[in-house]
C-alpha cells in the first residue's frame, strides 16, 4: 500500500482504538522505568482517563455514516458503536475495582502489569466490534483471550489463581481450535475472509454438498464460541476460573469478556450464516434451520446454570453459574431472530453490566475483609454495613429480575421477543421457570446478610473506586428499571443497528 493511499485512509474511525493502544503502550513504558517502590495505582487512574476519553470519542461518532477502511476489514457502524460503549463502560468500572483491589498477599509486584494487560484485552474486544473480516475478528479475539489468560493467573503466588489460568488456557485453546476449523471451512468454500463478501457468495449457494459443509462450519464455529460465552455444555471452565482469578478479573470476564463473546457471535452467525442456504431447503438460511440447535443450547444453559448454582457455597462460583444462566437468557434472544433482537441483547448486557459489577464490588470488599469468598462470610453484613447490605440486596433483586429493576426490563424484552416469528413456547417457559429457581440462591445471600448473626462487629472501609462502582451500579439498575426508554430511545434514535449491520 503506497504512502499516498495510507494518507487517504480515514484513520479517525479508529480513534477510540488508538487512544486505548497509545495509553496501553504508555503504561508499559511507565511501569518499566518507574522506581520499584513507587505506587503503581497512578497507572490505573491514567487507564481510567483513557477509557473515559475513548467513551467521549465514540459518543462523538454516534449518528455518523457507516465508515469502512482497510479493504472493509474495519467497519465503524451502529453495531460497533453501541457495543463499544458497553465495553468501555464496563471496562471503566472494572478499572475502578482494580485500583481499589488489595488482596492479603499483596499485588504491588505486578499491579502495573495488570493495567496495561487489561487495556490490551479491552483493545481486542473493541477491534472485534468493528471487524468486517474473519482475520481481524480472530486477531481481536486472541488479543482479548491471551491477555485474559495472563490476568486470570496474575496472582503468581496464589494456587487457585494458577489453577484458574491453567484451566482457562486449556479450554480456551480447544475452543479457539474448533472456531478456526469452522472458519477454515468458510474460507475454503468462498475463497474470501471478508464477511460481506462471504455473505454475498453464500447467498447463491445451490450445491447440496456445499450447504452440508456450511452446516458443519456453523456447528463448529458456534460450539467454539459457546466456550467463550460459558454456554452449556461448554461451561465447565467458568466456575474454577471465576473462583481463582482476582476479583476485578472475574468481574471483567463476567461482563466485558462475555459482551465481546456475543459481539463475535452476532458478527459471524448473522452475517455469514444468515444468508447461506440450508441443506434441506435451499430457500431457507442455515441460521433458521439451526434455530432448534441454538434453542437447545439456550435451554440447557439456563437450566444447568441455575440448578447447579443452588448448591454453591462459594459466592464467586455461584456467580459463575449465574453468569452461565444469564448467557442462556441472551441466547434466547438470539434464537428468536426478531427485528428487535439487537436492542434486546444490548439492553440486557447493559443491565447485566450494572448489576453484576456492583455485586462484584461488594464481593471484593467482603472477601478482602474476611480473607475468603464463602457465602457464609456475608452473615450479618447488614449489622456491619447497612448501606453495603442494602446495595447488594438491590443488585441481587435486579439479577433475579424483579419488577422495577433493569434486570426485569431486560428479561421482559427477551421474553416478549421469544414470541416473534416462530413462537418458542418451551424456551419461554424454561426462562420463566429458571428465573424462579434463581430466586432461591440470590435470596440465600440476602438471608445471610439480613437474618444471620455477624461473626464480628468490625466495620468496612470503602475505597473511592468501590464507591464509584456502587453508585453507578445502583443508579443504573434503578434508572433503567423505572425508565428503560432512556436507553432504548437513545439506541433507536441514534443507532440504526439493523440497517447498518448488513450494509
Amino acid at each position: 500500500m503506497s504512502l499516498e493511499t495510507l494518507q487517504q485512509i480515514n484513520w479517525s474511525a479508529m480513534t477510540p482504538e488508538f487512544i486505548i493502544l497509545g495509553v496501553s503502550t504508555l503504561l508499559t513504558l511507565l511501569d518499566l522505568f518507574m522506581p520499584k517502590n513507587m505506587d503503581r495505582k497512578i497507572l490505573g487512574w491514567i487507564g481510567i482517563a483513557a477509557i473515559f476519553a475513548a467513551i467521549v470519542s465514540v459518543l462523538g461518532m454516534v449518528g455518523g455514516p457507516v465508515t469502512s477502511i482497510l479493504e472493509n476489514s474495519f467497519r465503524l457502524d451502529s453495531f460497533a458503536m453501541a457495543f463499544k460503549l458497553l465495553l468501555l463502560a464496563g471496562a471503566g468500572l472494572v478499572m475502578f475495582l482494580a485500583v481499589s483491589y488489595e488482596p492479603k498477599e499483596g499485588l504491588e509486584e505486578y499491579r502495573g502489569e495488570f493495567y496495561y494487560l487489561f487495556l490490551s484485552a479491552l483493545l481486542g474486544a473493541m477491534i472485534m466490534t468493528s471487524s468486517g473480516d474473519l482475520i481481524t475478528l480472530f486477531i481481536g479475539l486472541e488479543l482479548l483471550t491471551v491477555s485474559s489468560y495472563i490476568l486470570a493467573g496474575i496472582r503468581k503466588y496464589h494456587l487457585e489463581s494458577n489453577e484458574s489460568a491453567m484451566k482457562y488456557v486449556i479450554n480456551g485453546g480447544i475452543s479457539t481450535a474448533i472456531t478456526l476449523f469452522g472458519m477454515s471451512y468458510i474460507y475454503g468454500l468462498t475463497g474470501s475472509t471478508n464477511l460481506l463478501d462471504i455473505a454475498g457468495r453464500l447467498s447463491t449457494v445451490t450445491d447440496g454438498q456445499q450447504a452440508y459443509l456450511l452446516t458443519l462450519a456453523f456447528l463448529m464455529v458456534f460450539v467454539g464460541l459457546a466456550f467463550k460465552l460459558g454456554a452449556a455444555p461448554f461451561h465447565m471452565w467458568a466456575p474454577d476460573v471465576y473462583q481463582g482469578a482476582p476479583t476485578p478479573v472475574t468481574a471483567f470476564l463476567s461482563v466485558v469478556s462475555k459482551t465481546a463473546g456475543f459481539v463475535i457471535v452476532l458478527r459471524i452467525l448473522l452475517t455469514v450464516f444468515g444468508s447461506a442456504a440450508s441443506v434441506g431447503n435451499p430457500q431457507m438460511p442455515i441460521l433458521l434451520e439451526m434455530q432448534d440447535y441454538i434453542a437447545f443450547i439456550a435451554g440447557a444453559t439456563m437450566i444447568i446454570g441455575n440448578v447447579i448454582a443452588l448448591k454453591q457455597s462459594n459466592i464467586k462460583r455461584m456467580f459463575a453459574y449465574s453468569s452461565i444462566a444469564h448467557a442462556g437468557y441472551i441466547l434466547v434472544a438470539l434464537t428468536s431472530l426478531s427485528s428487535n433482537m439487537f436492542y434486546s441483547i444490548w439492553f440486557y448486557l447493559l443491565a447485566y453490566l450494572f448489576m453484576n459489577l456492583g455485586a462484584f464490588a461488594v464481593i471484593q470488599v467482603v472477601s478482602e475483609k474476611t480473607g475468603s469468598t464463602k457465602i457464609a462470610d456475608f452473615a450479618g453484613l447488614y449489622r456491619r454495613s447497612p448501606v453495603l447490605a442494602v446495595v447488594m440486596g438491590l443488585l441481587l433483586v435486579s439479577l433475579a429480575g424483579f419488577p422495577g429493576t433493569a434486570g426485569f426490563i431486560g428479561k421482559l424484552n427477551i421474553f416478549i421477543g421469544a414470541f416473534y416469528g416462530t413462537p418458542h413456547y418451551v424456551l419461554a417457559s424454561i426462562m420463566i421457570a429458571t428465573t424462579v429457581v434463581s430466586y432461591y440462591y440470590y435470596f440465600g445471600v440476602m438471608t445471610q446478610m439480613f437474618f444471620r448473626p455477624a461473626s464480628d462487629d468490625s466495620k468496612f472501609n470503602l475505597p473511592f473506586g468501590i464507591n464509584v462502582v456502587l453508585i453507578v451500579a445502583v443508579v443504573g439498575s434503578v434508572l433503567f428499571g423505572v425508565m428503560p426508554n432512556i436507553a432504548l430511545d437513545f439506541m433507536q434514535n441514534n443507532l440504526d443497528i439493523l440497517a447498518d449491520f448488513f450494509s
